[in-house]
């Protein structure tokens, strides 16, 4: 609820979702494609954006990369550690960087590994950053409307706002039976959690079946055709700086990836 309270109401919500959508995915492509030193440079630009320009708060951007850094630490062991037979040890010794026999198999930290986990890292900071300017900074309604209108298919935006919506309510709906059972003692003692956990869990679904049906009800007393409408009340105001910026601060990056692929191509 706070990260959509502040898609509503950061300081570059007057600009048009579909110029800070652009950037964003813009962004998106140059940091996917390009080496890590690049990608640095995007994580630090769209920092500006986010934390600056938009003035999100800090730590909740700083809670939102590192939720992504987690995931990232989740992968990092499967792609560090090898294992080989212990026959084969000598071949691998110029990759490994530490290692230990276990029995018949020799365990050891691949350096090649380690570089490709530092540059998978950076790459997934660098996109997690360009994905959070989206999060931040445009409402969900206003990207379905620019998907809409970008072509995407009807069905697809009705079942994304439905889930959205839901959202909410499983988050209400949860809070208030927690606040219910806490306040009677549920969560005491590790085998009451247990019980009171499940019992959260059943009421839960029940009540978003009710909620269901209720939404259902509603839209055909209303005389709902089968399509959404999404109205906004809010004139967007494109800014001519902010435009310039984008685009010369794109034009740069590209032109400074070039340089280096023609400078890596001459170097083999």
């Amino acid at each position: 609820m706070h990260i959509d309270t502040l898609a509503y109401t950061n300081r570059l919500c007057r600009l048009p979702p579909a110029h800070k959508l652009g950037f964003a995915l813009v962004l998106l492509a140059i940091a996917y494609v390009t080496s890590a030193s690049i990608q640095l440079l995007i994580l630090g630009w769209v920092s500006i954006w986010v934390v600056i320009y938009a003035r999100v708060p800090a730590l909740v951007y700083l809670r939102l990369l590192w939720l992504a850094a987690v995931f990232w630490l989740t992968s990092v062991p499967a792609i560090v550690l090898n294992a080989v037979g212990i026959v084969d040890r000598v071949t691998v010794q110029l990759d490994s960087w530490w290692g230990w026999q276990l029995g018949d198999y020799y365990l050891y930290v691949s350096q090649q590994g380690l570089v490709q986990a530092g540059e998978l890292g950076v790459r997934m900071m660098a996109t997690s950053a360009c994905m959070y300017l989206i999060l931040l900074t445009v409402p969900f309604v206003a990207l379905l409307d620019i998907f809409r209108r970008w072509g995407c298919p009807t069905l697809l935006t009705e079942l994304l706002f439905l889930m959205y919506r839901f959202i909410f309510i499983l988050l209400d709906t949860a809070r208030e039976l927690w606040i219910a059972q806490n306040a009677r003692g549920g969560y005491r003692t590790r085998r009451l959690w247990m019980h009171s956990l499940a019992l959260l869990v059943g009421q839960l679904l029940r009540r978003t079946l009710v909620n269901y049906q209720q939404v259902s009800l509603s839209l055909a007393a209303r005389g709902f055709n089968g399509e959404f409408q999404f109205w906004h009340s809010r004139a967007y105001q494109p800014s001519r700086r902010y435009s310039w910026e984008a685009a010369i601060g794109c034009t740069i990056l590209i032109t400074l990836a070039g340089w280096m692929h023609v400078i890596r191509v001459r170097s083999s």
